[in-house]
């Protein structure tokens, strides 16, 4: 049979691309899942419609020694029960094999951080060109994201004032922010000084581009509240002009707060509070992070780690 399909699983596909209208991408991926279940078969000398859940749960083994990503084995039995319920609907078969097999739990990936030198290149950066109000307004959204750690919903929420109605708002005499993070959940977290002295040069210029009566903090050219879309353009402009070597966006800043914050103090608790986490076990990536920040160093210092 090699490398066809028999007419049985082809006239799955043609179900698949003709009636249920998939992209070619997604058919050629059902396509490749379901030549692989046939082979599988055919080496186990297993008719398709007699096939037990014991058989794909060893498939499924099999894809992960050769080895499969656990994403790729998911597509494969996704595939497979998509075949197998088709079958069922048509009185084929009485049961569905692949139901209950599920693949392997796919690592989550860490979080991209900047270094310690980066994230305080990007904070310490000064365009020589450009609109001298937008450079303070952008200056100072660098400080608070990389400095206070806010979620860039956050920082578009910040108001001039505070009160019942601001989403959130910056306390510069207690050097503190209040601000509103998921869930509805207010939380105060310190401002640092370059911070406060990045907020108080914005607020100098901010009423030359300010609509009247706006009340956010932050605005666009246009004198309106800006946009998280405005955020992440304007912070990766500021990052290829500072000569960072990697995709900037709002949330890597939030990621370096949390990280750096972590390798000095090593209070997950006080991360976890500054970040506004409901549960510990998110906070807890950034103990994967440090790790990995701690094993580079001895990968390039420690004489045991060295190669000869």
């Amino acid at each position: 049979m090699g490398d066809a399909l028999s007419p049985e699983l082809q006239r799955y596909i043609e179900h698949v691309r003709v009636e249920r209208r998939l992209a070619p991408r997604s058919v050629q991926m059902i396509h490749d899942a379901l030549l692989r279940l046939q082979q599988s078969a055919v080496a186990a000398q297993v008719d398709l419609r007699e096939v037990q859940t014991q058989h794909v749960r060893r498939w499924a083994a099999q894809l992960r020694e050769r080895p499969l990503a656990p994403r790729s084995i998911s597509i494969h039995l996704s595939a497979w029960r998509g075949l197998y319920r088709w079958w069922g609907r048509n009185g084929q078969v009485a049961i569905n094999p692949v139901e209950g097999v599920r693949a392997p739990k796919a690592p989550k990936p860490l979080p991209k951080a900047l270094s310690v030198e980066q994230a305080v290149s990007l904070a310490s950066f000064e365009p020589t060109s450009g609109n001298p109000v937008l450079r303070a307004r952008d200056h100072c959204m660098v400080e608070l994201l990389y400095g206070s750690g806010l979620r860039v919903a956050e920082l578009v929420g910040l108001d001039l004032r505070g009160g019942d109605t601001a989403a959130g708002w910056i306390d510069a005499a207690d050097a503190s922010a209040q601000v509103l993070g998921k869930g509805r959940k207010r939380r105060g977290v310190p401002v640092g000084p370059a911070a406060l002295a990045a907020l108080r040069a914005w607020l100098e210029v901010r009423g030359q581009i300010a609509a009247a009566g706006e009340p956010a903090l932050f605005v666009s050219n246009r004198g309106t509240r800006l946009t998280t879309s405005q955020v992440r353009s304007r912070l990766k402009a500021m990052a290829l002009q500072a000569g960072l070597p990697t995709h900037v966006h709002p949330h890597m800043l939030r990621h370096s707060f949390a990280s750096h914050l972590l390798q000095s103090s090593g209070d997950l608790r006080a991360v976890q509070e500054l970040l506004g986490h409901a549960n510990i076990s998110t906070t807890q990536v950034y103990t994967r992070l440090d790790f990995q920040h701690l094993a580079k160093v001895y990968d390039a210092a420690h004489p045991r780690a060295r190669r000869k």
